[in-house]
C-alpha cells in the first residue's frame, strides 16, 4: 500500500491531537457539502489541531478569522472528496487499516497497544481514528487514480529532457562535483631526486588503486591534504574547482579515479564520487546489508524483542556470537537461509523506517535494534557503494521529473474541478 508523504504527516498531527468531534448543544453548522453538513464543532477541532502543531513547531498563525476560512475551505475540498471517493466506489478494506495503524505506530516506535493509549490519554476514540485513516486514504487512493489519468508523458518528451540535461552539463553554474582527493606536495623547485621519488611513489599508489584498493585507503595512508572525511572535497559547483581538476575528470564516469595531475603545489590524483546537473545526480547509493527479524506475537512482545534484539547486538560486538549464524537460526524473514543477507539494495526497496537506520550506518556497524512495520530488526551495513543509473533508470527518472513537475498542476486543476462541482452552502460568516 502506498501512502503520500503528506498523507503520513496529517496521519501522525491526527494521532497525537484531540479528535473529539461529539456536538454539544450549542454546536450548529457551518456549512454543506452537496448536503453533508460541516459542523462548528468539527471546524473548531481541526483548528486545535492545526494551532498546537504551529504551537509544537513555533511556527506563525494568521489571524483567527482567516485560519478558520482556510480551514473551513480544506475541509469542503476534503470532503467533496471523499464524496466522490464513495461515489465512485473506491473501498478500503481492514487489512489497509491495520497497516496504516501499524505504519503509524513503527514511525513513532510504539506498538499498536502503545499507540491505542496514546490516542486514549489525548481525547480520541479508536473508532475514530481509524475512520480518519480510512477517509484519507479512500482520498488517496481517488487523487492518484484521477490525477494519475490526467498525466501523460511521451517517450520523445523523455528524451528531450535528457538531451537537455546533457547540455546543461556544460555550463559549469549547471554541474556540480564531488571529488575525492589525494596530494603529494612536492617543494617550489623539486630537485630530479626528489621528483624521482615522488614520482614512483605516485605510481605506486595508482598501481594499488588500479589493483582495487579503496581509494579512502590510500588517502588515509599517503595524502598531504585534509583526510578528516577521506579527502572528499564536497559537492559543489564545477566553477569552484581548480580548472585542471575539471579538465582531468570531465570524462571519467563516477567511481572512476584520474591519472595524476600536476600543480605548483605537487601531485593530485582525483576520484569522481558524485556529479549532478541542475541538483539531481546520475548515480544512487546502494546498501548491501543484512538483518535479523523478530516478529513479536503472543509468546514474544515487542518489547521483549528489542531485549533480545539488544542483548544478541551485545554479544556479536563482544564476539561471544555471528551475526550469520544467529540470523539462520532465528529470523524469521526469507533471508534467514542467507544469513540474514539482503543483497545490494537500490534506494527505496525498503520501507521508510529501516531505510533511514541504513542511510546512518558506517560499514560494519550494527544498529540498535529497529521497530518497524514488520517487527523489529538488528540491522548490520556490510557495505555501501555509488552506481551510475543505468539509461532506462535515468529515462524514468527524467520521467519522474517531467511527472512531477505536471503532477502538481494537474492535481490543483483536479482539486478546482471537483470543488467546482460540489454544491456547497457557507452558513457560517468566515
Amino acid at each position: 500500500m502506498k501512502l503520500t508523504v503528506w498523507i503520513f504527516s496529517l496521519l501522525l498531527a491526527l494521532s497525537t491531537a484531540s479528535m473529539a468531534q461529539t456536538a454539544t448543544a450549542k454546536d450548529f453548522i457551518v456549512a454543506l457539502v452537496n448536503s453533508e453538513p460541516i459542523t462548528d464543532a468539527e471546524l473548531s477541532s481541526q483548528m486545535r489541531q492545526v494551532v498546537e502543531s504551529r504551537a509544537s513547531q513555533s511556527a506563525a498563525l494568521p489571524p483567527e478569522a482567516e485560519l478558520r476560512a482556510a480551514i473551513l475551505e480544506r475541509m469542503i475540498v476534503e470532503r467533496a472528496q471523499l464524496q466522490l471517493a464513495k461515489e465512485t466506489g473506491i473501498r478500503i478494506d481492514n487489512a489497509a487499516i491495520d497497516q496504516a495503524e501499524a505504519t503509524i505506530a513503527a514511525q513513532n516506535q510504539m506498538d499498536i497497544a502503545q499507540l491505542r493509549a496514546n490516542l486514549e490519554r489525548r481525547g480520541t476514540t479508536l473508532a475514530a481514528f481509524r475512520q480518519q485513516l480510512r477517509d484519507q486514504l479512500m482520498i488517496t487512493r481517488l487523487q492518484e487514480r484521477e490525477v494519475e489519468a490526467r498525466i501523460k508523458i511521451s517517450d520523445a518528451e523523455v528524451e528531450a529532457a535528457l538531451a537537455a540535461r546533457k547540455r546543461a552539463a556544460n555550463d559549469p553554474q549547471n554541474l556540480e562535483i564531488n571529488l575525492g582527493h589525494l596530494f603529494l606536495a612536492l617543494p617550489e623547485n623539486p630537485s630530479a631526486e626528489t621528483l624521482q621519488q615522488s614520482q614512483q611513489l605516485a605510481q605506486k599508489i595508482l598501481d594499488r588503486s588500479n589493483a582495487g584498493e579503496r581509494f579512502e585507503t590510500l588517502v588515509q595512508e599517503f595524502s598531504k591534504a585534509e583526510r578528516s572525511n577521506a579527502g572528499q572535497l564536497g559537492l559543489r559547483r564545477a566553477d569552484r574547482y581548480p580548472p585542471l581538476f575539471i579538465q582531468a575528470t570531465q570524462t571519467l564516469a563516477v567511481g572512476a579515479v584520474s591519472k595524476w595531475v600536476r600543480s605548483d603545489a605537487g601531485l593530485h590524483l582525483l576520484k569522481v564520487l558524485e556529479r549532478r546537473v541542475n541538483g539531481l545526480s546520475d548515480t544512487q547509493v546502494q546498501h548491501h546489508a543484512r538483518h535479523i527479524l523478530l516478529r513479536p506475537d503472543a509468546s514474544l512482545g515487542q518489547e521483549q524483542a528489542v531485549k533480545k534484539l539488544a542483548d544478541l547486538r551485545a554479544r556479536i560486538l563482544s564476539g561471544a556470537a555471528s551475526f550469520e549464524a544467529q540470523a539462520r537460526a532465528i529470523s524469521q524473514d526469507a533471508s534467514a537461509a542467507q544469513g540474514g543477507d539482503l543483497g545490494w539494495a537500490s534506494p527505496g526497496l525498503f520501507v521508510p523506517e529501516f531505510e533511514q537506520v541504513l542511510v546512518r550506518l558506517e560499514e560494519r556497524e550494527i544498529a540498535e535494534p529497529l521497530v518497524s512495520r514488520f517487527g523489529v530488526h538488528l540491522i548490520e551495513l556490510l557495505e555501501r557503494r555509488t552506481v551510475e543509473l543505468t539509461p532506462s533508470q535515468l529515462r524514468e527518472r527524467e520521467r519522474n521529473v517531467l511527472r512531477a513537475k505536471r503532477g502538481e498542476e494537474a492535481f490543483e486543476a483536479w482539486v478546482r474541478d471537483v470543488r467546482g462541482r460540489a454544491f456547497v452552502e457557507i452558513r457560517d460568516p468566515v
